[in-house]
């Protein structure tokens, strides 16, 4: 009766952790098509605004992602091995990706700097390694801990 109770409380939480992960992905998104529609546009003031919003969500979201979502796969039933394998892979190549999406965002939200055509291209870079992260994640990572 109590493994029930733990068990349900468990999975509760990792359901509205996936909740709140999808959430914030689509908001992610969002203001990522903001950026680029108002830098489209030349207006680089509502740029700027947009991309310091997404600086915020975007750390907080990996923060909290990478410091919960290993720990609950972990905690989950066992994984396949398929699953684990891409999970190991995915993390892996994901690093350095990781890094430079900080480094990127610290650089560009800074007042002084300039958001100019090499921020424009390297941005669009960067959202579609992001899209693929998030589409990687809830097909396999976020379904695992919603099934749990």
């Amino acid at each position: 009766m109590l493994g029930n109770i733990f068990g349900s409380l468990f999975s509760s939480k990792n359901r509205k952790l996936v909740i709140k992960w999808r959430k914030e992905h689509e908001e992610i998104v969002v203001i990522a098509h903001k950026v680029i529609g108002a830098f489209s546009k030349n207006d680089l003031d509502t740029a700027k605004k947009e991309l310091i919003a997404l600086n915020e969500l975007a750390v907080d979201h990996l923060m909290d992602e990478d410091i919960e979502i290993y720990r609950l796969l972990k905690d989950a039933k066992r994984l396949n091995p398929e699953t684990e394998k891409l999970i190991h892979e995915f993390t892996t190549t994901f690093k350095g990706t990781k890094n430079v999406l900080m480094n990127f965002l610290t650089k560009y939200t800074r007042p002084n700097v300039v958001l100019d055509d090499k921020f424009f291209k390297t941005f669009n870079e960067i959202v579609a390694v992001l899209a693929d992260r998030i589409a990687f994640e809830e097909k396999y990572l976020y379904t695992q801990l919603h099934e749990d």
